[in-house]
């Protein structure tokens, strides 16, 4: 029997994360073959009126491809796949491989050269700023495994992360975002950690159902060259197929001055990739109240209930900071008391303790008043 919350989840991502109107046309791309959640987006999308267009991928034959394609075999992809999303209005991107290492033994040229052509051209020049877009997880054994949860618990476990009501995340997110705005300097301290940098002039977005699911945070970036200090993420963190940990960056006026990891000479050749990959695109907040442990997928990491990240590479449009790059690596600090805690500070006052906000205007994003 077909789970009730299936259809749920596919309302709210047609309804409410891409806004979906009549006429309008949405590529729904799956990859790892989870029929039920497509069938039910297909079916909601008809009854909006619009147009619902298919793409069924799995990631061992995406691994196939890439082992064996040169430079200008990923240029005919990139111009076929750039073809097909230009004509689309929204974009529904739904992940749910097996294996979390597949593409682990892809070559890092590969790699760069699918980041810098499909990566580029489909998504970071058409599918970001020109559709409404949303992407997502669907649960599986390997997702549960990565959770250390049984599977019945971790499918309870995303539906109640997954339906929540954003609209009231949306509305406690506002009082956080003006603050930001009105906000130069940033500190952070904690085991390890011992950061400022600047967010001033750089706009706060929230992020609350409208582009990820799970969701739940605010976005900026920091000023380029601000960021000195050195900053030591506590949660794993999956990069191209390998799993790194106790990651420490040290910055000085903005760049990555040295790195060190559980593979020091592989995250470097990481941060080599171009000269924007030693320097920070995105600064954000993560206030998810149902996610409170890693499980190595950052769509759920990056939101995590007292949580920050912050991510070299690529910053977005709507939060510029100047910085390109073809990498965009989310690493995730967790704040938590449980985790070792930690201090947020904005232009001084103190605003987040252990994971939680201690300004008035703050405390609707606190777990307890989201759930």
């Amino acid at each position: 029997m077909k789970d009730p919350r299936i259809e749920t989840l596919a309302k709210n991502l047609i309804n409410y994360s891409v806004r979906f109107q009549k006429g309008e046309k949405v590529l729904i791309e799956n990859f790892g073959l989870q029929k039920e959640l497509v069938m039910a987006l297909v079916k909601e999308a008809y009854a909006a009126g619009g147009y619902p267009f298919v793409s069924l991928k799995d990631q061992q034959v995406d691994r196939a491809l890439l082992l064996g394609a040169k430079e200008e075999q990923f240029d005919m992809m990139a111009d076929f796949e750039a073809n097909v999303m230009s004509k689309m209005d929204a974009y529904i991107g739904l992940r749910s491989g097996d294996n979390i290492n597949e593409l682990a033994d892809v070559p890092d040229d590969k790699m760069k050269i699918q980041g810098a052509t499909v990566g580029k051209r489909v998504h970071r020049d058409i599918r970001v700023p020109k559709t409404k877009w949303v992407v997502l997880r669907y649960p599986n054994s390997s997702m549960a495994q990565l959770a250390k949860m049984s599977t019945e618990a971790f499918e309870d476990f995303y539906y109640n992360v997954c339906n929540l009501d954003y609209g009231k995340m949306d509305k406690a997110m506002d009082n956080l975002v003006e603050l930001m705005n009105k906000t130069d300097k940033v500190r952070i301290t904690g085991e390890g950690t011992d950061l400022t940098f600047s967010i001033k002039d750089i706009p706060a977005i929230k992020c609350s159902g409208q582009m990820n699911i799970p969701d739940g945070e605010v976005y900026t970036a920091p000023v380029r060259d601000s960021v000195n200090g050195v900053i030591t993420y506590n949660t794993p963190s999956p990069y191209h197929g390998f799993t790194f940990e106790n990651v420490r960056l040290t910055f000085k006026d903005g760049k990555i001055v040295e790195a060190s990891a559980n593979d020091t000479d592989r995250i470097n050749k990481i941060f080599d990739t171009d000269e924007g990959a030693r320097f920070i695109g995105e600064f954000a907040i993560g206030v998810n109240p149902y996610i409170l442990h890693p499980m190595q997928d950052i769509l759920f990491d990056e939101k995590i209930a007292g949580s920050f990240h912050f991510t070299p590479g690529q910053c977005y449009d709507d939060a510029f900071n100047g910085n390109h790059s073809n990498i965009h690596w989310d690493m995730v600090n967790i704040q938590r008391a449980d985790y070792g805690g930690g201090e947020m500070y904005f232009d001084d006052v103190l605003i987040r303790k252990d994971g939680l906000f201690v300004l008035p205007e703050l405390e609707a994003l606190n777990p307890d008043k989201l759930k």
